[in-house]
């Protein structure tokens, strides 16, 4: 499944949920409060800006917001909230495409980095958010836990949200790192609607690593964006990761 297929028209028409799921205000607005303090009155960019779910109110904030984005649909999605002057986005992938100028962030949000399939992608990932940011700048990641442990000999998926209408199940690959997430939507009738999307899911550690590679160091680790203590029973974390400053 290559990314360009998956995040078609259709997935940009349904991928925005105003005031619930990934953007219920209890949900966003703890991850542009602290995207906003990171930033530190400087630039920042989104990798893999999608529909501007995070850059739009970021922008607001008065934060100067770039995007790298693959998916054109979602792009047009982005415009109908902001125009280019407004939010500029570059068409390409994270891991290698380059947007113009220098900023004082680059960002990563809800398990972006796992769309790329590979390790070596997955690495030339944190090197482009180091070829963009000023000396001292962060790079935030927002990433789930793989949920290995849940997964008893034999078995190889995982429900990881069951409700009224959606069920949402992951099935592992763990010789090859991969996962795929499947979204089953329905209602009342015989018909349910399938989205599907592949991963390579990252531990901690690995991801840590990855960030060595790349010239950075760990700055803070926490569950969530309200800077949760991140525990062996997270389910996901927010990582920042800093290049260190000129001294």
């Amino acid at each position: 499944m290559q990314q360009e297929k998956i995040w078609d028209a259709d997935a940009a028409q349904r991928y925005d949920t105003p005031g619930s799921g990934m953007f219920a205000p209890e949900v966003l607005g703890p991850a542009v409060e602290r995207l906003a303090e990171l930033a530190e009155d400087g630039a920042a960019l989104e990798f893999a800006i999608g529909t501007g779910r995070v850059a739009v109110p970021l922008a607001e904030r008065g934060v100067p917001v770039t995007g790298i984005e693959l998916s054109l649909p979602m792009v047009e999605q982005l415009r109908t909230k902001a125009d280019e002057s407004t939010i500029p986005v570059v068409i390409g992938d994270m891991a290698t495409t380059a947007a113009p100028g220098k900023y004082t962030l680059v960002y990563l949000v809800y398990n972006t980095i796992s769309n790329l399939l590979t390790q070596d992608e997955q690495v030339q990932c944190f090197r482009n958010a180091a070829r963009h940011l000023t000396p001292g700048g962060r790079f935030v990641i927002e990433l789930w836990v793989p949920e290995l442990r849940r997964l008893p000999p034999g078995r190889t998926a995982t429900v990881w949200q069951s409700e009224p209408g959606y069920i949402g199940l992951d099935t592992y690959d763990v010789l090859h790192q991969h996962v795929v997430s499947h979204h089953f939507h329905f209602d009342d009738t015989q018909q349910a609607r399938l989205f599907r999307s592949p991963h390579r899911y990252i531990w901690p550690a690995e991801l840590d690593l990855m960030a060595r590679l790349a010239g950075f160091e760990l700055e803070a680790r926490h569950a969530d964006w309200a800077g949760a203590e991140f525990t062996a029973e997270s389910r996901s974390h927010v990582s920042v990761y800093r290049i260190p400053p000129i001294r």
